[in-house]
C-alpha cells in the first residue's frame, strides 16, 4: 500500500491519533515556530491543518498534500481564512516555479516523503536565495539507547503511517543543497529538532 493510500484511509481518525502529543507537544512547538512568518509561505505535507491556526494573516500561505483525505480536513479548517490555500500536490514535484517563497515549512513530514532528498531539492528550488526551510521533525538519534529505542518502534509506525522514525534528516537537509543554520533539540534529547536552513 502506498503512503498516499495510507494516510487517505486514516484521515477519519488522525486527529484522534495525534491529539495526546498534540497537545502536550506539537501546538506550542507550531505557535512558535510559525506566528512570526511573513511573505508567501509553502507548507508541505499541510495534512489535516494543524499549523493553519497559527500563520499571522499578513502572509500569503500555500499548503500541498498528496493525500486527499487529509486535505478535506484541512480545507475545513481554513473555511474563512483569506490567506490560505491548499492544493493537491506530490512534494516531490513541486508545480511552482524556482524562488517563489520565503519560507517552506515541513511540520513531521520528512518522516513519510517516500525520497525525502528529492523532495528537500524541491523545496531549495522554490525558495527564494533570501528564503528559509523552517522544520519540525523527528529523526534518529544519536543516543544509543534511543535509537534502539526507535528501532524497535518503526517498524509498527512504518507498517500504520509510513511513519520512518530512523532517518537522518539533518543529513538529508545537507544533501539537498540546504545550509543549517540553527537546530534546536525540542525532545527526547535530540529526537525532536527546530531546524532553520537557508538554500
Amino acid at each position: 500500500m502506498s503512503v498516499v493510500s495510507k494516510y487517505n484511509r486514516i484521515s477519519m481518525v488522525y486527529g484522534i491519533i495525534e491529539l495526546p502529543v498534540e497537545l502536550l507537544l506539537y501546538g506550542r512547538w507550531r505557535e512558535e515556530a510559525l506566528s512570526n512568518l511573513s511573505g508567501k509561505v509553502l507548507e508541505v505535507g499541510v495534512g489535516t491543518g494543524r499549523n493553519l491556526k497559527y500563520y499571522p494573516v499578513g502572509c500569503s500561505v500555500i499548503g500541498i498534500d498528496n493525500s486527499t483525505g487529509m486535505l478535506e480536513k484541512a480545507r475545513k479548517k481554513a473555511r474563512g481564512m483569506r490567506n490560505i490555500t491548499l492544493y493537491l500536490m506530490d512534494a516531490e514535484h513541486l508545480e511552482f516555479p524556482d524562488d517563489s517563497f520565503d519560507y517552506v515549512v515541513t511540520t513531521f513530514v520528512l518522516c513519510s516523503v517516500p525520497d525525502p532528498v528529492k523532495a528537500l531539492k524541491e523545496m531549495r528550488r522554490v525558495l527564494k536565495p533570501s528564503g528559509e526551510l523552517i522544520a519540525l521533525e523527528h529523526m534518529r538519534s544519536s543516543n544509543p539507547f534511543i535509537a534502539r529505542i526507535e528501532d524497535l518502534i518503526n517498524p509498527i509506525m512504518f507498517f500504520f503511517i509510513w511513519d520512518d522514525m530512523t532517518r537522518n534528516t539533518m543529513g538529508n537537509i545537507e544533501k539537498a543543497g540546504f545550509t543549517i543554520k540553527k537546530a534546536k533539540n525540542l525532545a527526547f534529547q535530540d529526537v525532536f529538532k527546530k531546524i532553520r536552513a537557508k538554500p
